[in-house]
């Protein structure tokens, strides 16, 4: 069945010829301007828990302030007067990178070369537009309720007890080594992308200078490493939760920073890290100006 939507086939012709109407004409102006406000917020996103990290990396005490996360992220984008405007750009933006990678679901497969292919793609943008419409909601809920601010603390708490209400049941104890075994392979995608990748595929190279596609690929290289780094540790504490029955293992974004900077020449390995997520975000804004925004591209 999955041979209908191979490039060749009639699906996979229709689906290209709806992908190409779908960039023409207006409609195809305000995809591409939805598309871009997706990638500067997610560029934006990186940058400020790249921030947050280095922060952490350079700090000589405490589990005050904001977490290094993307709810920490959220909390100091929206800190100064300016507020609820940033708040309102953030969820747009968010929203907008959601439906982003729902279009990739859809359309990008049928340009991948093998079946394994297409069900990677399908499920790297679907899971990719889980995650940001998830983000986009607990954002949006901040615009109309009132919350203390996160601190590492408490948001180190909520994951605990979600996972312990969770290791409690025998679906739950499933559903977590499912979640960790998923953010295991997607470090291991992320890792392969980093390596296989020159990070300009999908840009209109021909509007790119020499030393901006050296600086591209660089950034792209970089940022996968670490977030292939921080994919990993994630799934591999969350399995190590589950199979020592003790939701303290759980560790979420700050807490996995945390945990690099306590160890043996911890603020070095965690300036790394950040570094590495800064490289991401830049890589996010540069693909915002330079990549080929077509429905399936």
């Amino acid at each position: 069945m999955d041979n209908a939507y191979e490039p060749g086939s009639s699906a996979g012709a229709s689906l290209q010829t709806a992908a190409l109407r779908m960039a023409q004409g207006s409609s195809g102006v305000w995809l591409r301007a939805v598309s871009r406000l997706g990638l500067v917020c997610r560029g934006t996103v990186y940058l400020l828990v790249g921030y947050l990290a280095f922060r952490l990396a350079v700090a000589t005490h405490g589990r005050t302030g904001a977490p290094a996360s993307a709810a920490g992220a959220v909390q100091a984008a929206t800190a100064h007067a300016w507020g609820r405007v940033t708040l309102v750009f953030l969820v747009a933006g968010l929203g907008a990178y959601a439906l982003t990678q729902l279009i990739e679901a859809v359309f990008r497969p049928v340009r991948a070369e093998s079946t394994i292919g297409r069900w990677r793609q399908r499920a790297v943008s679907s899971w990719g537009c889980l995650l940001y419409s998830a983000l986009c909601l607990s954002t949006a809920w901040l615009l109309v309720a009132t919350r203390r601010p996160e601190t590492a603390q408490s948001e180190h708490r909520q994951d605990v007890d979600v996972t312990a209400a969770l290791l409690r049941t025998g679906w739950g104890r499933l559903l977590l080594v499912l979640v960790g075994v998923l953010a295991v392979a997607a470090g291991v995608e992320v890792g392969r992308r980093s390596v296989r990748l020159d990070f300009r595929e999908r840009f209109t190279a021909e509007h790119m200078s020499r030393a901006l596609a050296v600086i591209t690929r660089a950034l792209g290289t970089l940022g996968c490493v670490a977030r292939s780094v921080v994919f990993v540790l994630v799934g591999v504490f969350l399995l190590k939760a589950v199979v020592e029955s003790d939701a303290n293992q759980t560790k979420g974004l700050d807490a996995i920073f945390r945990w690099v900077a306590s160890s043996a020449a911890g603020s070095w390995l965690l300036a790394l890290l950040a570094f590495g997520i800064v490289c991401y975000g830049l890589y996010c804004l540069i693909e915002a100006r330079y990549r080929d925004l077509t429905p399936g591209r």
